[in-house]
């Protein structure tokens, strides 16, 4: 189901690119990220092409809660433990001047987006942690400080504050900076083979290359596809809720989410790993929680969404490899785009040109700690665990003992098959392997998708691709 931002926000088509072309940089993806980032590169003075395998603001854009916001959850103490104090205040200060560049450039451009200057809460039942975050952030220089009056009917004794952040409407800003960029829509990247992007459309060639695209479409050098993890969520938009000031986050694992937009509310939560929501009822779950909390309230509006999550926390921007030092990438916003994009757009924007950002060391892609090496020796035992699935795991006898809006593994003419049954009692039988590394595929029985719990690409009924790093549909079985 379409967002309420897709909902009130049409975005004007552009062409497919048309045949070969030549440019100084090619951005991959016109989301939130990929669209800020073009706009800094042209107002730096270079030429750019922004090439979309869907349509601008297609992807998690449009399905964003979309906070301004340097509150990212307990992040702050975890990442002075990470990263060390240094790093930590890095990120810190990027995030609050990326909240700063959007209240800009909004005033600056005209951008009427529905902006709206608000506090952002984090809260949960657990004093001691929040005071902890709370001390964190303000020795960073963040506007953070601990409160313990919470307006909310979600129990949480405390929260930690940041002054001065804000929230608006997506694709409404997204619509007006993506008007001076040229952007080819419809036009999937199928490979990159150094200063060339071969699409379905054409080739690219471009001194340099911006993977702004969400995952990664190139698995080496890089090997981001071993180096974090993918998760979804759920939004259902509320009509007569008693909406509370401000946007809250719940700090708690499977925790939830709130802001307003106009006289809805947004309640956020449900999240997990992609490829691990068999049983379905995520959604369900909002809606009773919604009952509870705020009685009388009615959905208008349901969606989902995607986020890339690094073992650390920090996304990873900057040079894609030491391999390819002319190509850049910005991934693992760790549920937090919206921010993570404009940091993004002006730490790259740096890079691009040369210049010293005192942000880089943070968002260093080649960086390891000790939370990195344990992120890839655990993303390695998914997949490890998920390809030895597909060559273990004993499936159902038969199609016919799925149900209607059920799916599962079963034998078919002596060989695996993804089957689904429809609503209506058809079935649709697909590969069971993801087209990405070859894991074996779960059933989503939320969202009626086949989902790759090693890497995360996700795949319609019918086969059809949703989400990267796969690139190519599942073939029909």
């Amino acid at each position: 189901m379409p967002s309420i931002w897709q909902k009130t926000c049409p975005i004007p088509h552009r062409p497919p690119l048309n045949g070969d072309a030549e440019t100084e940089i090619a951005v991959v993806g016109a989301g939130m990220a990929g669209v800020l980032i073009a706009d800094a590169l042209q107002s730096a003075g270079h030429r750019v092409l922004v090439l979309e395998a869907d349509r601008i603001g297609s992807g998690q854009t449009g399905r964003t809660t979309a906070k301004l916001t340097a509150q990212h959850g307990l992040l702050y103490h975890k990442l002075i433990r990470a990263l060390g104090r240094e790093r930590a205040a890095q990120y810190a200060r990027l995030n609050q001047q990326a909240v700063a560049a959007y209240a800009s450039m909004i005033r600056t451009r005209g951008i009427d987006c529905d902006y709206e200057e608000q506090e952002s809460y984090v809260c949960g039942p657990d004093r001691l942690a929040l005071r902890a975050e709370a001390e964190a952030a303000a020795s960073l220089g963040l506007p953070a400080s601990y409160t313990e009056e919470i307006p909310l009917p979600i129990p949480a004794p405390a929260a930690v504050r940041f002054a001065g952040q804000a929230q608006f409407h997506p694709l409404l800003f997204l619509r007006a900076v993506a008007e001076g960029l040229d952007v080819c829509e419809r036009t999937r990247v199928q490979a990159v083979d150094g200063p060339t992007v071969v699409t379905d459309h054409g080739a690219v060639r471009a001194e340099k290359i911006v993977f702004a695209c969400h995952f990664p479409v190139v698995n080496f050098p890089g090997l981001y596809f071993a180096r974090m993890h993918q998760e979804r969520s759920y939004v259902i938009a509320l009509q007569n809720a008693a909406a509370p000031a401000g946007m809250w986050v719940s700090a708690e694992k499977g925790g939830y989410s709130l802001r307003t937009w106009g006289d809805l509310l947004l309640l956020g939560g449900g999240g997990h790993r992609t490829g691990q929501n068999a049983g379905g009822g995520r959604c369900n779950d909002l809606r009773q929680r919604a009952a509870a909390w705020f009685p009388g309230s009615t959905e208008v509006a349901h969606w989902s969404a995607q986020d890339c999550i690094t073992p650390d926390g920090a996304p990873y921007i900057g040079v894609y490899s030491p391999a390819r030092p002319d190509w850049y990438v910005a991934t693992g916003f760790r549920k937090w785009g919206m921010t993570s994009s404009m940091a993004a757009a002006l730490l790259l924007r740096d890079l691009v040109d040369g210049r010293p950002n005192p942000a880089a060391g943070a968002f260093d892609p080649g960086r390891f700690n000790a939370a990195t090496a344990a992120g890839v020796a655990a993303e390695t035992g998914h997949a490890l665990a998920g390809l030895g699935k597909s060559v273990f795991h004993i499936p159902f006898s038969a199609a016919d003992a799925l149900a209607p809006g059920e799916g599962g593994i079963v034998r078919c003419r002596g060989r695996k098959a993804a089957v689904s049954r429809t609503g209506d009692g058809a079935i649709r039988a697909v590969a069971p392997r993801c087209t990405h590394l070859g894991c074996e595929l779960t059933w989503n029985a939320d969202e009626q998708t086949w989902d790759c719990p090693c890497h995360g690409s996700r795949f319609d009924a019918d086969g059809n691709l949703l989400n990267a790093p796969a690139q190519t549909p599942l073939k029909p079985r």
